[in-house]
């Protein structure tokens, strides 16, 4: 579903996102090579970094979807909200790129999100985008890879006028099932807040 990976119909893309970036060119690739860093990611050198284009091949397929976000970030919340629903992700190029159609029933209401990831050949590493039906925007990129089955994914965005650090992580996963985080750090890296989880269960593998 990530890549970046939702919360209040799409807070990744308003607030994540997962997850605004003023300059593009410059803050991803501050974001990126901070988040490699902490991942403890090989070089970006091309001749040390394995070919990741079928990292999301895992993901094809139908999902059964239960979503868990926090009401209020960066705030000391502890209470949750809930939801259910499913996550339909199909592949494009031949797995440099997939699409996940999100839909889900809240307490708020009804929610349908759309991911979209990209693979960059040059830095191999992945983006993960995300828009909602209602603004039809997609979200500023989270950016990183996968490294001994763990994916962990960086962004930059401000909230509430302070620039804050995202990561969406990807964790647990089968053949049948995996787990996502979104994660907020208003210190650069030093402490995170949990705010969003999914698990995602498969319901129907689509063809690889």
């Amino acid at each position: 579903m990530n890549e970046h990976f939702v919360a209040e119909s799409s807070a990744r893309i308003s607030t994540i996102t997962l997850i605004c970036i003023c300059s593009a060119s410059t803050i991803l690739q501050v974001s990126s090579a901070h988040g490699r860093k902490e991942a403890g990611a090989p070089s970006s050198n091309p001749s040390s970094v394995r070919d990741a284009q079928r990292d999301f091949d895992w993901d094809i397929g139908a999902w059964k979807m239960h979503m868990k976000r926090l009401a209020h970030r960066l705030a000391g919340s502890t209470t949750w909200v809930e939801c259910d629903g499913t996550d339909t992700v199909r592949k494009i190029w031949d797995g440099r790129a997939n699409l996940g159609e999100v839909e889900a029933d809240c307490p708020a209401g009804h929610i349908e999100l759309l991911t979209l990831r990209l693979y960059n050949p040059e830095t191999r590493q992945w983006s993960l985008n995300i828009t909602d039906s209602g603004s039809g925007v997609l979200s500023p990129p989270a950016v990183g890879e996968f490294k001994d089955g763990h994916g962990e994914f960086y962004e930059q965005e401000p909230i509430n006028g302070k620039p804050i650090l995202v990561r969406f992580t990807i964790d647990d996963i089968t053949a049948k099932s995996a787990r996502f985080e979104q994660a907020f750090s208003a210190d650069w890296g030093k402490t995170w807040e949990v705010n969003l989880i999914v698990t995602e269960t498969l319901m129907k593998e689509a063809a690889k």
